[in-house]
């Protein structure tokens, strides 16, 4: 059985999704926790959280490229899949956003996206 190390694929998904969590709350997370502060205040705030994100997505483009042989495209459809799976809880259970059907409609979208960067 392999291990993490071993498995570039699953290594760069990993990290996308870990600097999709930061990427999400430095971009909607002042939205309830700064939200009566300077937009200023925000923005400094969410630039050290970002910083979090960077030091996450540069490897895992890296790695999911140069040792997993993902092309450019499939990276950025993979990052955006990433980002709906982890922004829509986000949103619901940490913003308290409604659940919308829209939100499956999107996510049809980003599979057949998937579908047609991925396909042989």
């Amino acid at each position: 059985m392999s291990n993490l190390a071993t498995m570039p694929s699953l290594q760069a998904i990993v990290l996308l999704v870990a600097s999709n969590l930061f990427m999400t709350m430095a971009w909607y997370g002042h939205l309830k926790n700064l939200a009566t502060s300077p937009w200023y205040i925000a923005a400094v705030a969410s630039w050290g959280i970002a910083l979090a994100e960077y030091l996450l997505q540069v490897p895992a483009n890296r790695i999911g490229f140069q040792q997993a042989g993902l092309s450019v495209a499939q990276l950025k459809i993979l990052q955006e899949v990433i980002t709906l799976s982890v922004f829509v809880p986000y949103a619901v259970v940490y913003l308290g956003q409604p659940l919308k059907l829209d939100y499956l409609w999107a996510a049809l979208c980003m599979v057949g996206a998937a579908y047609f960067m991925f396909r042989a």
